[in-house]
């Protein structure tokens, strides 16, 4: 079994459905990423560059669905939100499945996608 695979088994509900059905949308609108287990999380790569990464913040209550260039997107994006006072990353809390626009969200992905081809790397603030 891949990593990426065991990560999400051994997730406690309801994250494990919430992060199953991102994982699907993620891999069905956009099925040119590469999935990758990086620092003990899923990511969802264009080539060598991360733009998607799921993960369940210590004592949060959500699935955390990140996105790297998020910065470049949340005025579009109203959805995206800057949580841990992070420079660059925006993400999407999602506390169940109830709580992702599906429509919206293929259109966010489709939009950073765009994005991160167009960039020579994902990350361009400093950390």
């Amino acid at each position: 079994m891949k990593p990426v695979d065991e990560y999400f088994i051994n997730q406690k509900e309801p994250f494990q459905s919430i992060m199953l059905y991102v994982r699907s949308i993620i891999l069905n609108t956009l099925p040119e990423l590469e999935e990758r287990y990086s620092y003990r999380i899923p990511f969802y790569n264009i080539g060598k560059k991360p733009m998607i990464y799921l993960n369940i913040l210590k004592g949060k209550d959500y699935v955390d669905v990140a996105f790297v260039q998020g910065v470049l997107l949340e005025k579009d994006f109203p959805i995206l939100k800057n949580d841990n006072k992070r420079k660059q990353v925006r993400s999407i809390q999602l506390k169940s499945l109830e709580d992702l626009d599906h429509e919206n969200f293929v259109a966010l992905l489709q939009a950073a996608n765009t994005l991160l081809s167009k960039s020579k790397k994902a990350w361009f603030l400093d950390k």
